[in-house]
């Protein structure tokens, strides 16, 4: 169930951007949301009682001037943000997660992963991890995998911990929604692509990453990252014009006030562009899409501390607002 978002920041970067909203017992529509927390119903303004906030990104090119213009029209009906519920900004058909994206998170784990029998000075085993991180950056390739729709939630809605997860960690993320399909294209072309930005928190079991079973066959990300509900998503997104340069961009993220995660995209390893472009490379991204870009530093399993039954989340990024989702044991059957 979505709240109001009396709780949250409805700030962000530019003129507009775009939120999908429901009235009190009514159903979900596009929306174009002003700074100053005003709702224009994109479904009479584009009249277009059907549209769906897909249909704006599969018109993007198009529709993006006329957007533009009516956040500018002040003559444009407007309601307050408050009287309406959030959802999740787009309902993708797919989900492309990148993991080991961020250089200190990865020299992080590289360091308190140490080999037995390495009695090595932790500056000496960080130097190292660091030599690796700059190589990867310039030779390697991004790691990209497919996450499942379903698990999306709305930006402000109860994260349901599920009774088999043992460790529940959370993931602060930049992610790409895209506005025109993309399929081999270069990292040149890549942010063309590119509709706009908007909020992830890739949750994630700790526990059920690998697969105790059968360790050989590696990860499991199905059982581990796509429970439902365990991406919360938005509430917006900002137009790719608005937020400019993705390349320093803050992601805070605290629980229960307490700040966890506090890193730039500058620590990206691979920018957006090299994500996008490589997932291109095998899929056809389609407007809707969302590209998920990593998380920082800052995980619950580097804190010891892993999500728990009544735990807040409040995650931002810069530009893009805030989300705020509480964590709910789900109830034994």
């Amino acid at each position: 169930m979505s709240v109001k978002p009396e709780a949250a920041s409805a700030l962000f970067a530019g003129p507009f951007a775009l939120a999908t909203l429901s009235a009190p017992e009514g159903p979900a529509f596009p929306a174009l949301v002003t700074p100053d927390s005003r709702v224009i119903d994109l479904r009479n303004a584009l009249d277009d009682a059907d549209l769906s906030m897909r249909d704006l990104l599969d018109d993007w090119e198009a529709v993006l001037s006329r957007l533009t213009a009516l956040a500018a029209d002040s003559t444009a009906r407007r309601a307050p943000l408050a009287d309406f519920q959030v959802h999740a900004p787009v309902e993708p058909r797919q989900v492309f997660q990148s993991g080991a994206n961020y250089r200190q998170h990865v020299i992080d784990l590289h360091v308190a992963h140490r080999a037995p029998g390495d009695e090595r000075p932790e500056e000496e085993r960080r130097a190292e991890a660091a030599q690796i991180m700059d190589r990867r950056a310039a030779e390697d390739q991004p790691y990209v995998f497919i996450g499942l729709p379903s698990a999306i939630t709305g930006p402000y809605d109860d994260v349901v911990l599920p009774a088999w997860a043992e460790k529940p960690d959370w993931e602060l993320e930049l992610a790409a929604v895209i506005g025109r399909p993309a399929h081999q294209v270069s990292v040149e072309e890549a942010l063309a692509h590119v509709a706009g930005y908007t909020i992830a928190n890739d949750l994630t079991d700790r526990a059920t990453v690998f697969r105790r079973d059968m360790p050989q066959i590696g990860t499991d990300w199905l059982r581990s990252k796509n429970a439902p509900g365990f991406t919360p998503l938005g509430p917006w997104i900002v137009p790719a014009a608005s937020v400019g340069d993705t390349g320093d961009l803050r992601l805070t993220l605290k629980l229960n006030g307490k700040t966890m995660q506090d890193e730039s995209t500058k620590d990206m390893i691979f920018d957006v562009a090299r994500i996008v472009s490589y997932a291109s490379r095998t899929a056809r991204l389609l407007p809707g899409d969302l590209v998920l870009t990593g998380s920082p530093a800052g995980n619950g399993m580097h804190w010891g501390r892993l999500l728990r039954d009544g735990d807040v989340m409040e995650a931002s990024v810069t530009g893009l607002g805030a989300q705020r989702t509480r964590c709910v044991a789900e109830v034994a059957r």
